[in-house]
Formats: C-alpha cells, structure tokens, sequence
C-alpha cells in the first residue's frame, strides 16, 4: 500500500467523530501544533551526533536527574511549537518545575514528558515524546498548579511519538486508539491502524530485572511465577523484554499485548514509584485502557488516583487486562 492512500493527520482530525462529535476546531490546532513540533524532533533526533546533539547537557531538572542536550532542545521545541496556540491556557512539562501560562484566551491544558527514554539517546535505541491534554476547569481565572491536578478520567486525548526505525504516533480521543507513522518525504503523519488492541491474555512481559531483590512480595510473585514456564503454576513460557524506554516498552504492548511494569521497590520506600503520575502513567493507562488494556499501581486503577503534586511519582503495570487483573489479585 503506498503512502498516497493513507489519510493525513489534518484529514483524519477533520474527519474523525469520537464518541459521535466532531473534535473541537481548538483541540485540533493544538494537536496539530503538537505533532508538527514532533515532526521537527524526530528530524533532530535522527540527525543526533552530525549536529552536535548527543551527551550530556550537564544539568539536572526538576526530578533530579540529569538532563540530555536533547531533553532540553524537545521541552524548548515543544514549548515554542505550541505557544501561539489560542485554544492553550497553560502546559506543564517534567523537565520544568512550575507550569507555564501561555497567551491562549482557550481551556486547554497540554502536559508532557519531552524525550522519554532519554538514557538511551547515545546508544541509538528508541526513545519518545507522551502528551496529555486536560480541560481547565475554570476558564476565566489565571493560571494555578491545582489546574492540572486532576485524575487520568478527565484527559480530552492523549498521546505520545516514539522515534524509532519508523516514528509512530499512538493517540486517544477516549474512543479507541488510533496510530500513524512519519512520511518523512512530507512530513505528514499517515494513519496506519484506526482500531488498535490489545490481547486480554499474554506470554510476555517487560520489567527492569535487576531490581528484583528490592520488588514487594506480589511483584515478585508475579514474575517468579512468569520465569517458572511450563512447569510452573502458569503452564505456560513466558519471554521477557526491557527496553529501559516507556514509550517503546508501551508501544510494544500496543503493537502486540504484554505487560510491562515498572513497580515500587524498598530502596526508595517514601517513594510510591519511579514513573510521573500526570506525564507518564496517566496518558499510557488512557491509551491502553482505550485498546483493551488495564493499568494498576497495585491497588488502584491509575485513570483513577487524585493527583496532589504536579511531579507525583507512582507504581505503573499495565497492558493486556487478563495479566493486570492477576498482578491486582495478588496485591489484594
């Protein structure tokens, strides 16, 4: 099939009815303007050491971990590409500490996670952007951190770009998911998948192995379990992948079910996870809630948790919803 005959992601924003409605022409811009941006960032990524752009930036960001030259060109990349958006009110980004209040008269709020995955940026494997768009409550009063602070239910869309051999783009609207990849000729988005999802039961899963000493008893159990194969209670092989990147380990549970976890562990035991409750968790568990799938801290439903600071950290599994709903069963 030739790229001729897929739709663009103007047409597809134009035309598409989630839930039955037309998408708003003010959520449309900011869309657009988003995946315009990265458009540009996957061009930049893909030029990495040729212009200078690998290495450390020697700075730390608000999370206190070390910041990319690159992290710090997506955050000023995305920040610039959507400013003159007038449906926008304000975004919030993980590199930065406060949100940032923009010249928009809109309702909408954008967050996100810049490059996620940015460890691995000078070792040439797959890395992304996520995006999360809320509505402000209280369109007419000025910007406020609280604004932000609502659970994962009242995201209008979310979505992230993950820059790999192809540059895929997966997006929700609450109604489904859809996918396109980059025409790099055009710099279109074209839809490939307008269904995506995910199998209710799996063989594979994806978590940080090393860290297994330091995982709670049901995490442990769960994997301890999955490793036992055949001959285990299971009775069935399981294959393990870790690609230390979250929007590559989702996009592969999108693109072909599994579970990926990345839990609370005893080191740092005040800390609920190591994952970004409003830039991370939130927009993946909507996208793979939307595919089927089911996301849990252990307890809780993600979609669901009150988020009381705008950097909260927290405890992510998610994916296909058979494997979930065990992980949950045995936190229970």
């Amino acid at each position: 099939m030739s790229s001729s005959t897929h739709m663009n992601f103007k047409q597809y924003l134009a035309t598409a009815k989630p839930k039955g409605a037309d998408i708003p022409a003010g959520l449309q811009d900011l869309l657009t303007a988003v995946v315009n941006t990265c458009s540009t960032l996957s061009h930049e990524v893909a030029q990495g050491a040729l212009i200078g752009l690998l290495g450390s930036a020697g700075t730390g960001n608000v999370q206190g971990e070390v910041q990319q030259k690159l992290d710090i060109i997506a955050n000023d990349l995305l920040i610039e590409g959507v400013q003159g958006c007038k449906s926008l009110a304000g975004l919030a980004s993980e590199e930065m500490e406060l949100p940032v209040p923009v010249q928009g008269t809109g309702d909408y709020l954008l967050l996100f996670d810049p490059l996620d995955g940015s460890s691995n940026i000078d070792v040439n494997v797959s890395i992304g952007t996520i995006f999360s768009i809320l509505k402000k409550q209280d369109p007419h009063a000025p910007l406020q951190t609280s604004d932000f602070l609502l659970s994962g239910r009242h995201q209008v869309a979310a979505g992230y770009v993950v820059y790999g051999p192809q540059t895929t783009m997966a997006l929700t609207f609450g109604d489904g998911v859809v996918m396109f990849t980059l025409n790099k000729v055009t710099g279109e988005f074209l839809l490939i998948k307008d269904s995506v999802t995910i199998s209710h039961s799996t063989k594979e899963f994806a978590i940080n192995m090393s860290n297994m000493r330091h995982w709670a008893d049901p995490v442990r159990r769960y994997v301890e379990e999955c490793l036992a194969g055949v001959s285990g209670t299971r009775d069935k092989d399981f294959n393990m992948r870790w690609i230390a990147s979250m929007v590559a380990d989702v996009h592969r549970v999108l693109s072909r079910g599994g579970v990926f976890m990345y839990p609370w562990d005893q080191r740092e035991p005040n800390k609920p996870g190591k994952l970004r409750l409003m830039y991370e968790a939130n927009p993946m568990s909507f996208l793979v809630e939307q595919a089927g799938g089911a996301s849990t801290n252990g307890t809780d439903l993600i979609m669901d948790l009150q988020p009381t600071d705008l950097h909260e950290r927290v405890s992510v599994m998610l994916g296909s919803k058979e494997e979930i709903d065990r992980i949950q069963h045995y936190h229970a």
